[in-house]
């Protein structure tokens, strides 16, 4: 427990000896099995979750009951509604189990506590926070200019892993496409 934290806040920063047993303490694991909600919708985020094993996603339902996937989770990954999590209001998204997970979960005030104690830290979280505002803003453009074959393209280019550890209906829904126009793009590229 604690590799992949530990690997992910070096990959960015240096921490002394004291700094990560700051961080390293800060954090509670939970271990959590297939289908278990993190979040639902109308509760408070109340926690960061960082993935240690395993894979999360989130979602909306609308008023169909269609699923709609906002983004995934898989080792080395952060999730949370930053919105309820920073606010206090209730999410209107859902954070479900994909694969049994072990997490690290940050509270609210353990988080601003490393903000303000540990410089190295808040420069991390500024750091994965801006590339994950750059993420989102390319998955929406992806989603507002891009055919479904050049989606799917991009989706083989920078996240491979999803295809082997990730159902197709909610990699359907995660592009914004129907199970049946995934099925038909994979044929094209032979898969």
């Amino acid at each position: 427990m604690y590799k992949q934290l530990f690997e992910s806040i070096h990959e960015i920063v240096s921490l002394t000896d004291d700094e990560w047993e700051l961080c390293k303490n800060s954090f509670r694991p939970k271990r959590m099995l297939k289908r278990q909600f993190l979040l639902q919708e109308g509760d408070v985020c109340r926690d960061l979750a960082f993935v240690e094993t395993g894979a999360l996603y989130s979602y909306t339902v609308d008023s169909d009951g269609n699923k709609h996937v906002i983004r995934f989770a898989f080792e080395g990954w952060w999730m949370a509604n930053l919105h309820s999590f920073f606010t206090g209001k209730p999410t209107r998204l859902n954070i479900e189990v994909l694969e049994e997970c072990e997490l690290l979960l940050l509270d609210r005030d353990n988080h601003e506590k490393l903000l303000d104690e540990v410089p190295a830290y808040e420069r991390y979280h500024r750091i994965i926070v801006q590339n994950a505002y750059v993420a989102i803003q390319q998955r929406v453009e992806n989603a507002l200019g891009l055919t479904a074959e050049e989606k799917y393209e991009r989706l083989l280019e920078q996240n491979p892993e999803f295809l082997n550890r990730v159902p197709l209906n909610l990699v359907a829904s995660y592009l914004g496409v129907t199970p049946e126009t995934l099925s038909r793009v994979r044929a094209n590229f032979g898969q």
